[in-house]
């Protein structure tokens, strides 16, 4: 699958309702050249579009990527570097950069045939998003990692140290980066 983007970024920052008052001081202090993964699923439509668009130019100073959860479409009207979400949500659509969030051999067999340029494959730790949800642990995060045909973002409970031991060099946080 060729990559039609330039390369992703090592750390992404994924915004919610628990690290909305963190997000400039997270944004400023990712290395350079980081991503931002825009949810806010808990404003209302014209705040979720205010609040987009006042991360997005901070992000931006620092030289990061600004990813929308949503449709390509919607990626392109808001001016975002693409869009994240469930297969089903990404599969049609203007061409954009597509990340693909994934939790089993299934979703990613789907995420492949949706045109995914990443997936976020989840959750690898235990996690506050979802407590008590199962986790896959680092091996059988590796066990599906190495299936992906696609760069492969680790996310749930993920922190710089567990960064480390897994072997994507790639992952995602909310809390973890706030």
């Amino acid at each position: 699958m060729p990559n039609r983007h330039p390369p992703l970024p090592q750390i992404w920052l994924i915004s919610d309702a628990r690290n909305d008052p963190a997000l400039e001081r997270a944004l400023a202090r990712l290395p350079r050249g980081s991503g931002l993964i825009y949810r806010h699923y808990h404003l209302a439509p014209t705040e979720h579009r205010a609040r987009f668009a006042a991360l997005a130019r901070v992000a931006r100073r620092f030289g990061h990527r600004v990813i929308l959860s949503g449709t390509p479409r919607l990626a392109r009207a808001w001016k975002a570097d693409g869009a994240y979400g469930a297969a089903e949500k990404l599969t049609q659509g203007p061409a954009t950069l597509r990340l693909i969030t994934v939790h089993s051999l299934r979703e990613l067999a789907r995420a492949h045939r949706a045109r995914a340029d990443a997936v976020l494959l989840s959750p690898v730790y235990p996690t506050r998003s979802h407590p008590g949800a199962a986790t896959l642990g680092p091996v059988r995060f590796h066990l599906l990692a190495a299936r992906s045909a696609v760069p492969v973002i680790a996310l749930g409970g993920m922190t710089r140290h567990r960064a480390r031991h897994l072997p994507s060099r790639k992952w995602a946080a909310i809390e973890g980066l706030a």
